[in-house]
């Protein structure tokens, strides 16, 4: 790769960087829906509503999404889904109290514009590397949208206070009047909608295939085994069992993730107290780590190798939190948090890498999309599993059990994968 090629290859792999960065905005909703004033009449199915809605279309947009980068690139797609994200906060700032509003804005417009700036933000990137750098460049890509919540966090809950407003409360049956201050919720959507419209859009205009034919420099030579990849189409990807195996591995890698950070910052009082917000730094820190880190050891060990490391290690965590339960030193419980952040973090910059290793860069795209949906599968049921033994038991113990159980299978898998692959390459030779 010439010195020109390169640096295009990094403004490439940054910009992508600071689109997820932006998009990262899915992380505010918990701190936005905190401010949601009592005279609204939300319940706490309805908080919950905008936000597992924008995180079920955020998987299935980018199927489509994936499909269209593919076809006319990157940057259309992207700025397609800063539009998106923009209009979507826009139209829930101004929809009031209203729950419709804010799941057609958050849930669905936002969910999209989200799967459509993401699925545009890795392809092009990968692009410009050889095969040694896969992991470590997905890997930056995707740390954006794992950082995200150290600043949107802290960000939009200064928002919500500077645009807290005092109003006149009467209540109906004493007739007492008293005022009440309600979190500027509205005014804070607008903001962001209005930002994030502004910084997806220009950074999208960064996105760049290479041109036809570009070979970078360190890829193996033309005609020779190591350089022979075959480029699926989705028909064909859904087709191998390959596909089903790398699906289950995701799904337990990033349920396991997912549900534990749904109730970690519980956990994490008891051991922190006050200091119980760090807990949301360290943990998205080790979720963008996680993600580079993992990138780069793939690229030196293989793919399976080191989604087996991080899905015995993320099951060690797990026990290790159960023995714990928060009643560890606040030092340790950091720590767990973080490494619970890194091993979820890492599978989606593995993932992406081993699809385009399996099935090629030419519709790299849509195929992930398809390989994303066991993100968005098991968001939807592990933390559901996770409520409803609650609701039976009283407690979370079984699940950390279920949880360790998924990503023993899923370790185990990844020699099933491993098989598969070799068996792939002697075909190739």
């Amino acid at each position: 790769m010439g010195d020109r090629d390169g640096k295009k290859g990094w403004i490439v792999t940054f910009a992508g960087t600071g689109i997820n960065l932006a998009l990262g905005i899915l992380y505010a909703w918990s701190v936005i829906k905190g401010g949601i004033p009592d005279s609204w009449g939300w319940s706490n199915a309805d908080k919950a509503l905008p936000y597992s809605i924008a995180c079920l279309v955020f998987a299935l947009a980018m199927i489509p999404a994936g499909r269209l980068q593919d076809k006319i690139g990157p940057r259309w797609v992207a700025t397609l889904g800063g539009l998106f994200v923009g209009v979507g906060f826009i139209i829930a700032a101004l929809a009031g109290s209203s729950v419709a509003g804010f799941i057609v804005g958050f849930g669905i417009l936002g969910g999209i514009g989200i799967g459509f700036g993401y699925a545009s933000a890795t392809p092009p990137a990968v692009k410009w590397f050889p095969p040694q750098k896969t992991g470590l460049v997905a890997g930056l890509v995707v740390a954006g949208f794992g950082l995200a919540s150290v600043y949107i966090a802290p960000l939009a809950n200064y928002l919500l206070k500077v645009f807290a407003t005092t109003v006149t409360i009467k209540n109906p049956s004493t007739g007492e009047i008293k005022q009440v201050v309600e979190m500027g919720v509205s005014n804070t959507m607008l903001f962001f909608g209005i930002a994030f419209l502004v910084v997806v859009m220009a950074l999208s205009q960064l996105l760049k295939d290479p041109p036809a034919g570009y070979i970078p420099s360190g890829s193996p030579v033309k005609g020779t085994a190591a350089a022979k990849t075959v480029d699926y189409t989705w028909k064909e990807m859904l087709s191998t069992s390959q596909f089903y195996i790398l699906w289950l591995i995701y799904f337990a890698g990033a349920g396991a993730g997912l549900t534990f950070i749904s109730f970690c910052s519980d956990l994490a009082k008891k051991s922190l107290g006050e200091l119980a917000f760090l807990a949301v730094a360290v943990l998205a820190v080790g979720n963008a780590g996680g993600r580079i880190i993992a990138g780069m050891i793939s690229d030196k060990l293989g793919r399976q190798t080191t989604i087996f490391i991080f899905m015995i290690f993320q099951a060690i965590v797990v026990f290790i939190l159960y023995l714990v339960k928060g009643g560890a030193s606040w030092p340790i419980m950091l720590l767990i948090i973080f490494f619970i952040g890194a091993n979820y973090g890492s599978n989606l910059s593995l993932f992406p890498s081993i699809t385009k290793d399996y099935f090629g860069l030419k519709n790299f795209g849509v195929n992930y999309g398809f390989i994303f949906t066991s993100w968005g599968a098991s968001g939807l049921v592990l933390p559901w599993v996770n409520g409803r033994i609650k609701d039976i038991t009283g407690s979370n113990d079984i699940t950390f059990f279920v949880i360790i159980g998924t990503l023993i299978v899923a370790a185990i898998l990844t020699f099933v994968s491993k098989s598969i692959a070799a068996k792939t390459q002697m075909k190739k030779a």
